[in-house]
């Protein structure tokens, strides 16, 4: 009877560890030796299949490169911004009412020329006021000025009292006081009545006008339009602070070595057909993206550049020495950040990250994170990850055996 519940216990194992153990339980013999030779084979045989787990994966099969170094001209290329040399806002000095708009939108105008007429009327009455008041200053000042005459040529003969005289000399000061603030009254409201007609500050471009005739126009506050200078104009963006001593060089230079060349990528992937070249650098780097503004100068006769156009800067750049150089395909990016795959001493791959220059053709200039002959995977990247082992031989088909 022992025996046969040995051979039952045994074969619950072909049914799994679980199910094995469980039959076990409820087996209706209660013969302790069979039963607990049945569960330790049992367990055996779960502890066995426990430890052979998932197989091994063989290692990546990848091509590699040695990093190595070159020489040569490339491009930088730089975010950039078109703007005006030259730009101001029009705004009113005096309140009223527009009477006159003396451009079309968007034109030429010249330095001096009339743009916009606010109501005189007010104006004009408080300098024709302003005039009289002077006039009668200065009959008052001609009728004191008279009478100290007269006093003084009676006091020589002792013919008035001397308090008389001292007080026609005050009388005359007095009046000459009037006149003087008189003058500069009308001077005052004169400079409100040139202030009601504006002028073109210099000769540039004119934007559409924010207000429209007979609109209330506030000093100061309200926004009539905008001029531009348009020829030459500016091209702005910034360069990293690691860069400037070259660029400083550049502008202390005036371009005269030839060494670089400044040129312009319009939104449309079209270049634009002159060169530029330095116009200035800013005073101080942005502490907190390390970042300074340079400006070039660019011709446009053609007006074909606007302020607030984007574009791309391209520095045409000879390098003086080596670079880094590996191909672009080896890269990968990450969130705006990028990476190779390095591969080390125990033929496994450690992801880098890098920083990137520029694109040379099927290239690019490496600035950070690689040295030379460092050996960094160029295919079969989608295959890798942190620390998998590879192999060179990539090879599909194995030569059959002799």
């Amino acid at each position: 009877m022992k025996s046969i519940t040995f051979i039952k216990a045994t074969k619950t194992i072909k049914g799994g560890c679980k199910n094995g153990i469980r039959q076990l339980i409820i087996m209706k013999n209660k013969s302790i030796i069979p039963i607990f030779i049945a569960t330790t084979l049992v367990l055996a045989s779960c502890s066995n299949n426990a430890q052979q787990g998932p197989p091994k994966m063989p290692p990546a099969a990848v091509n590699i490169e040695v990093v190595t170094e070159g020489s040569g001209s490339y491009y930088e290329q730089y975010p950039a911004t078109v703007t005006a040399l030259n730009q101001v806002e029009l705004r009113p000095q005096v309140s009223g009412y527009i009477t006159g708009i003396h451009f079309q939108d968007g034109q030429h105008v010249t330095k001096g020329q009339l743009l916009y007429s606010i109501d005189q009327q007010t104006y004009q009455a408080g300098v024709n006021q302003a005039q009289a008041n002077l006039a009668v200053a200065k009959a008052n000042m001609t009728k004191a000025q008279k009478d100290a005459d007269r006093y003084i040529a009676l006091d020589k003969k002792d013919a008035i009292a001397k308090q008389v005289l001292d007080h026609s000399l005050a009388d005359l000061e007095s009046a000459k006081m009037q006149v003087r603030a008189a003058e500069a009254n009308v001077n005052g409201v004169q400079t409100n009545l040139r202030y009601s007609n504006i002028y073109a500050p210099f000769s540039g471009t004119i934007g559409i006008s924010m207000v429209k005739m007979g609109a209330s126009v506030s000093p100061g506050t309200t926004l009539l339009n905008t001029v531009s200078t348009d020829d030459p104009i500016a091209v702005d963006f910034f360069l990293d602070q690691k860069e400037l001593s070259r660029f400083n060089e550049l502008l202390k230079n005036n371009q005269q070595k030839n060494d670089s060349v400044f040129s312009l990528v319009l939104a449309d992937n079209t270049t634009y057909p002159f060169s530029g070249k330095i116009s200035s650098i800013d005073r101080a780097v942005d502490a907190q993206t390390g970042t300074i503004r340079v400006r070039l100068e660019f011709k446009n006769e053609g007006k074909a550049l606007r302020p607030g156009m984007s574009a791309t800067a391209k520095v045409y750049h000879r390098a003086s020495g080596s670079a880094i150089l590996i191909p672009y395909k080896a890269v990968s990016e990450q969130m705006g950040e990028y990476f190779v795959y390095k591969v080390t001493d125990s033929n496994t791959v450690t992801q880098t990250k890098i920083k990137l220059g520029n694109v040379l053709d099927t290239k690019v200039v490496v600035k950070e994170g690689l040295n030379v002959g460092d050996k960094i995977v160029v295919e079969g990247l989608q295959r890798l990850k942190e620390g998998v082992k590879i192999t060179t031989d990539t090879s599909s088909k194995k030569e059959p055996k002799k």
